[in-house]
């Protein structure tokens, strides 16, 4: 069985960013084209209520994905944490595969990630339409280092 992970993003003051709106919007896409049989989006409380996790919850149902189909991770606060603290939940449905979905910039990290927790994984970015170019240029740059820290720290399966 194949699972969508979302990976988190940020829940402004308003509400969700534009960065959480579209990751959610894809991993919906993925479940409406019969890609996955379930969604576990994931991240925990940010700056501002409720976690991550629980509005890609929302935004889930509202674009037409059965509450039955999703199951939120909502404690992590990091790529590692999104992907290692859905471990139990993935084991507990049965899947076999995930499809991560996050930005093209944060795809390699994420999958890097997902291979060394011992997950058969393939990436699905959203369409860059409504994204900020300069947003998508500093993550695309933070990447760089971040990739590089988590190829030294990760264990090798």
């Amino acid at each position: 069985m194949t699972i969508a992970l979302i990976l988190g993003a940020a829940v402004w003051a308003d509400g969700p960013s534009p960065t959480l709106r579209r990751r959610t919007a894809q991993g919906a896409a993925l479940w409406h084209a019969g890609r996955v049989r379930h969604i576990v989006p994931c991240g925990g409380l940010g700056r501002h209520p409720p976690a991550e996790a629980e509005v890609m919850r929302l935004l889930l149902i509202e674009a037409g994905v059965p509450e039955s189909a999703i199951t939120p991770e909502a404690a992590s606060h990091t790529t590692q944490e999104n992907i290692a603290f859905a471990l139990p939940i993935l084991a507990r449905l049965g899947a076999n595969r995930v499809i991560l979905v996050t930005d093209a910039p944060h795809l390699p990290r994420a999958l890097l990630t997902a291979r060394r927790l011992g997950l058969a994984a393939r990436g699905s970015a959203p369409p860059w339409r409504g994204a900020s170019l300069r947003a998508q240029s500093r993550l695309a740059l933070r990447e760089v280092p971040a990739y590089a820290a988590y190829w030294w720290r990760l264990p090798r399966r």
